[in-house]
């Protein structure tokens, strides 16, 4: 007798790959006789996301890790490689119609806080635009009050929705920014250092808030991160990237007490104890 069915993965990249042309302007390569230049920032990449998981990527500035985040999202198109979300395909041979409903249950919560939300519109107004743009609601009261219930999920007023971006503190802005990615009723989000640009005692309000989300409504994670403090708080399973290519794959346990790739290892080794004794790890 056969075990039960394993549920299949929420998200595939397969092969993922893209270069940027870091050429001189064409005249210039004339008139110097160089060659073009391409830069290859992420090759060949390939992981899966379970549904309901979170899956981290780490590595240093320039790995790869926020190129490979915008590609999975949908904000830049792969040079090779495919990704596919619940069965489709986020590039190639897909419905029209599919791919819009598919880019509603996708959200990406940004680094800078500060610089992601539009100045000039009140926080109801920035919260609603995914609503509106999805057809998710359109009469204005039903609008307004879907808004107040996201201020108060992510722990604010909805009396705030009347304010403007500035007159909050950072990480009550990450709070306006969770709230606008779920307004959407996501199934995925794709947190690109979601809390690397607030104070430390605000990070971990932050990271708690986003952990009762996933339990709340089921959410699937993929959490891009150089905190491995941070991503072991967070994540069921991490992929390490370097030099643009995905060099381990782990549970997250796993991972921290038996890392098999030099450069993992040169990352823990790096880090200051993680219970925060501020003693280096034992080799």
């Amino acid at each position: 007798m056969s075990g039960p069915r394993r549920e299949p993965p929420l998200v595939e990249v397969r092969g993922l790959s893209r270069t940027f042309d870091v050429s001189k302007p064409w005249l210039n390569r004339i008139i110097e006789r160089e060659p073009r230049r391409v830069l290859k920032a992420v090759q060949d990449v390939s992981f899966t996301i379970g549904r309901r998981e979170t899956f981290a990527l780490v590595g240093e500035s320039g790995s790869g890790k926020s190129t490979v985040a915008k590609m999975v999202v949908g904000l830049l198109k792969p040079t090779a490689g495919s990704v596919t979300i619940d069965g489709i395909d986020m590039w190639k041979g897909s419905k029209a119609g599919d791919l819009v409903a598919l880019r509603r249950r996708i959200q990406m919560i940004f680094q800078d806080p500060y610089a992601s939300l539009n100045p000039r519109w009140r926080v109801g107004r920035i919260i609603a635009e995914p609503i509106r743009a999805f057809g998710l609601a359109k009469d204005k009261a039903e609008i307004e009050h879907r808004t107040g219930e996201l201020l108060r999920l992510v722990g604010l007023d909805p009396a705030d929705a009347r304010k403007y971006p500035h007159e909050f503190s950072g990480g009550q802005r990450q709070r306006i920014c969770i709230a606008r990615a779920l307004s959407s009723k996501p199934q995925f989000l794709v947190c690109d250092e979601p809390t690397s640009a607030l104070d430390v005692s605000v990070q971990a309000q932050i990271l708690n808030l986003m952990r009762d989300l996933q339990d709340q409504f089921g959410l699937t994670y993929l959490f891009i991160s150089h905190n491995l403090a941070v991503v072991r708080h967070m994540a069921t399973r991490i992929g390490v990237m370097y030099l643009g290519r995905l060099v381990e794959v782990a549970p997250t346990a796993e991972l921290f007490a038996n890392p098999q790739h030099p450069y993992t290892r040169m990352l823990l080794d790096a880090v200051p104890d993680l219970k925060m004794s501020g003693r280096p790890r034992k080799m």
